[in-house]
């Protein structure tokens, strides 16, 4: 199952607190101070760990704190410094500050690590407060909490491509094709009800990671169906393959649900108007002839002004091309360095920056 939304709070640890103590040995009258400082609070990292494709471990588990620092202890001896927590995130989570509604940071980066919150500092032991006037010091300082924070977490998958359309489209029979990838197929709407990934592989070893995005509808952005809730997984791709039916099974005009689905996009987020898109008629294999298929493929493409690719995911045909022109489409956007939506702010003062995690 597909979690894309949780919300936990983390907290780093506590320094331990310094230890008030005497040197007391044999023939040593007068040994002073020697109280030992605590260990630093273990500090809390994210990390983009490739291989998770869920949040599904948060929808459980709300609290997530690292270990305090231990107290010091006698002879100077210093505690233990408290274990860092990992928390390891789907790449392509955004990380927000759940109550200033503040985005902290983008996860887009397979292998990121930040640090979210530091461990509190850890307090001396009397050790350090002797002086001349004052030899035997009964005080010691006590440790400082870690950071706590309430952490909103929304996953946007990380894909190349897109594949949109109105429900039945034909999209996750094409993922099948393409792909290893075992989505939903039936012969009614809204069978995907999540996003699905998968990975084409074209000769050359040259890879694409594709998704299926859950069928839209109109009204899509407002709420309506299911596709407010994965538009979000549509600005991370930088191509969009729209899959438009030439015959649709309810009906419809094939024109007007392009326009719809292009509408709902655009009310959805204007990142999505200026992503490249590859019109593909799906289903060519419903005409028996070449002419019926020119015929039907002509009127649509002299309507919305656009070429086209056709397809039928059933019977394999035009798969390859389609194939070889989604490679030619990113690697003129790599080259364009078209931007991935992130929107991510700059870590301030007052902000964790990203660091590696200590071996």
């Amino acid at each position: 199952m597909l979690i894309d939304q949780a919300i936990i709070q983390v907290r780093a640890g506590a320094g331990g607190d310094g230890k008030v103590a005497f040197r007391r040995e044999k023939y040593i009258p007068k040994g002073g101070p020697s109280g030992g400082d605590g260990g630093q609070g273990g500090n809390v990292y994210l990390l983009a760990q490739p291989g998770v494709d869920t949040l599904l471990d948060f929808s459980g588990t709300y609290h997530w704190k690292a270990d305090d620092g231990e107290p010091g202890g006698v002879k100077q001896c210093t505690g233990h410094n408290g274990q860092d927590l990992i928390i390891q995130l789907p790449p392509g989570t955004l990380v927000f500050d759940q109550d200033a509604g503040k985005l902290i940071v983008d996860m887009d980066r397979p292998g990121m690590r930040y640090l979210i919150c530091k461990g509190g500092r850890a307090g001396w032991g009397n050790e350090h407060f002797k002086s001349p006037t004052n030899q035997a010091p009964h005080e010691a300082q006590p440790g400082s909490p870690g950071q706590e924070r309430m952490l909103r977490l929304e996953l946007k998958l990380i894909a190349d491509i897109g594949f949109v359309g109105k429900p039945n489209a034909g999209k996750s029979t094409l993922l099948s094709r393409v792909s290893r990838a075992t989505p939903k197929i039936a012969d009614y709407p809204f069978t995907t009800l999540e996003p699905q990934l998968g990975i084409a592989e074209l000769p050359g070893a040259r890879r694409m990671v594709m998704a299926d995005l859950p069928g839209l509808i109109q009204g899509a952005s407002h709420g309506v169906g299911l596709g407010f809730r994965f538009l979000r997984h549509v600005e991370r791709t930088r191509l969009l393959v729209h899959l438009l039916e030439v015959e649709p099974t309810d009906g419809s005009n094939p024109i007007d649900n392009y326009r719809a689905i292009r509408q709902e996009l655009n009310a959805y987020s204007a990142v999505l108007t200026g992503k490249p898109e590859i019109v593909v008629l799906s289903k060519m294999d419903l005409y028996q002839t070449q002419e019926d298929q020119d015929a039907a493929a002509q009127m649509i493409e002299a309507e919305l002004g656009i070429p086209t690719l056709r397809i039928s995911a059933a019977t394999g045909q035009g798969i390859e091309a389609l194939l070889e022109r989604c490679w030619e489409e990113l690697a003129v956007a790599k080259l364009a360095d078209v931007p991935v939506e992130n929107g991510a702010d700059e870590p301030g003062d007052d902000e964790p920056n990203p660091t590696a995690i200590p071996e």
